[in-house]
């Protein structure tokens, strides 16, 4: 059974293999015993590494342990935990926060204790699995509107029963196109129908806005949407997510949201480390500096060299090559010439979309960007994609 499903996938070309990166996250990781320049990690800042960020660790390992010994309902809340959702809810500009232990605990934890059976839910179609999986866990009856389709969703509101609880569920930046949700237009829709709107920041937290608030800020509506969600594992560095919100929704979660109830908490090293990323963002806007500086000259590196890319508005650049074998060859001669940026097959994008998902990060130096092109230009020219 298991074989005879992995040959079918090997011959699609959408077989998936782990591999081995032998040093920490970075601009340049070590694979097979040579550096290689990373362009496929969502460490936008570089914070998996910072100083601050490991000591921090540190020190929560030397005072509290390594694990957390059980779920906090059973073993109780330890001082990392409760220092980082205070300090999340500082940075949200919400009443409250309450940490999970990933973006994907976080959502099939929060949409089925958003909605239930009887109730609606309507999600972009490019969202993320884990807001696909929590809207299924639900109950709730589920439809799909096209990406980003605004005349879509007014037309799948406008059907609906009257008076029925409706949540929309999108996320701020789409992970494998690097565009953004139109909110404001979202957010009218949803006010205008007496819907609720959930939106899953993680790529937007730390990246988007004037101080990295998130893609709220960017759009300045951070006073129109009452909750959200996000991640601590891509622009802050570390593992683990959050919603933020009024404190009688994070107290409703305590008590309705199966996957923080039955899960043990996030060990006490990783909020202390997502704890001192916050200080960090706040401290050193340097770093989105040079990250959207990195974004321009990526995007404009690729377009030189005849790419297609996505209408992206984010650090995440796809590069647009169509069928999945196509990709997969070209992220192989990539990885040859030093730079590692895998190809991204169905079903995580559509057929017929398979690409290179590339991502930039602050601490790209010019001359990794450049040697990076150098092999998008001699791979690309070698397969006759440009």
């Amino acid at each position: 059974m298991f074989e005879d499903n992995l040959a079918q996938l090997d011959a699609r070309h959408l077989l998936r293999r782990l591999r081995l990166t032998e040093s920490a996250p970075g601009p340049v990781v070590t694979i097979e015993g040579r550096p290689v320049i990373l362009m496929a990690a969502n460490d936008y800042l570089g914070l998996a590494t910072h100083p601050a960020l490991k000591q921090a660790a540190i020190d929560a390992v030397v005072r509290f342990g390594v694990g957390s010994g059980a779920s906090r309902l059973i073993s109780g809340t330890l001082p990392p935990h409760a220092d980082l959702e205070t300090a999340l809810a500082r940075f949200k500009g919400a009443e409250a926060s309450l940490v999970f232990g990933s973006g994907y605990l976080a959502n099939i934890g929060l949409i089925p204790a958003l909605a239930e059976t009887g109730d609606l839910i309507l999600a972009d179609r490019l969202c993320h699995a884990s807001l696909i999986d929590g809207c299924r866990l639900s109950g709730a009856n589920f439809r799909v509107f096209r990406h980003r389709d605004l005349a879509h969703l007014e037309q799948l509101l406008s059907r609906r029963k009257a008076r029925r609880l409706t949540l929309i569920v999108t996320d701020g930046v789409f992970s494998m196109d690097g565009d953004l949700a139109p909110l404001p237009d979202l957010i009218a829709l949803a006010e205008r129908h007496d819907a609720r709107l959930l939106v899953d920041d993680a790529h937007g937290t730390g990246v988007m806005g004037n101080t990295g608030r998130g893609t709220l800020e960017h759009f300045g509506v951070e006073s129109r949407l009452p909750f959200q969600m996000g991640t601590l594992s891509k622009a802050l560095g570390g593992s683990g997510a959050y919603v933020a919100g009024p404190s009688t929704l994070i107290q409703y979660l305590v008590n309705h949201a199966r996957s923080f109830i039955y899960t043990t908490a996030p060990p006490p090293a990783a909020a202390a480390a997502a704890r001192a990323a916050l200080d960090v963002i706040r401290n050193e806007p340097e770093r989105r500096t040079r990250l959207w500086t990195n974004r321009q000259r990526w995007v404009e590196g690729l377009v030189g060299l005849g790419y297609r890319i996505a209408d992206t508005a984010s650090p995440i650049v796809p590069v647009l090559i169509g069928q999945a074998d196509q990709a997969l060859r070209l992220a192989e001669r990539l990885l040859q010439l030093g730079v590692f940026a895998p190809a991204i097959r169905p079903p995580t994008v559509p057929e017929g979309t398979s690409r290179i998902r590339t991502t930039l990060s602050s601490e790209h130096r010019p001359e990794h960007l450049d040697q990076a092109l150098a092999a998008f230009r001699q791979a690309g020219q070698e397969l006759r994609l440009i």
